[in-house]
């Protein structure tokens, strides 16, 4: 999968509300992603099958452990202003209330409990460092990794404890290892069924 970048110079020196107002603008093919990734609007073709597939396995076992009053979204919008930043993560798990009570079609990233990214070929290091530092800027208490690409191999990585724009690794592991995922999950997120491209 590879990432166009829009360019939107109308944008340089705006206000939030002007970028956020590109992006909705951004005429993509459908089934694209359409991001904000450091103040850029990006584009990104449809995942491949077999992100579509670990994103399944994940949502399937999440909804196994949240209570009725969240919700396992798969194109929730999540807006970080400071840091210029609207992602739609692979999926986000956010207060169903949370989602119910905002107009449009993003919430605030610190609304998540857990953001999971799942990774591809040619925007990778978008999910390993940007999204990342975002998303524990904005304190989102818990975001996994899926990195199908890793230089050593398949790898899930847990962050969590958000301090400024860095998170501490929680957990590291090869894709067949279960990932701890505490509370409010307390969930061993089995992995032993995620493939690679």
């Amino acid at each position: 999968m590879s990432a166009l970048t829009v360019d939107p110079s109308a944008a340089s020196g705006h206000e939030w509300d002007d970028l956020v107002r590109i992006w909705q603008e951004t005429d993509a093919p459908e089934g694209c992603k359409v991001e904000i990734i450091e103040g850029i609007v990006t584009v990104a073709p449809p995942p491949s099958n077999t992100h579509n597939d670990i994103a399944d396995l994940v949502h399937h076992s999440l909804y196994e452990v949240i209570s009725k009053e969240w919700g396992v979204y798969q194109t929730l919008g999540t807006a970080i202003p400071s840091r210029d930043g609207l992602y739609i993560p692979d999926i986000a798990v956010a207060p169903r209330e949370v989602v119910r009570s905002r107009k449009g079609n993003y919430v605030p990233a610190d609304a998540a409990e857990l953001i999971v990214e799942i990774t591809s070929k040619s925007n990778a290091s978008h999910d390993r460092i940007k999204k990342a530092a975002g998303c524990a800027q904005a304190g989102v208490p818990l975001y996994l990794l899926i990195d199908g690409w890793a230089p050593g191999g398949p790898t899930v990585t847990l962050f969590g404890e958000p301090h400024g724009a860095v998170y501490r690794v929680l957990h590291a592991s090869k894709f067949g290892v279960p990932v701890p995922l505490p509370s409010p999950f307390e969930l061993d997120l089995d992995t032993s069924e995620f493939l690679t491209d």
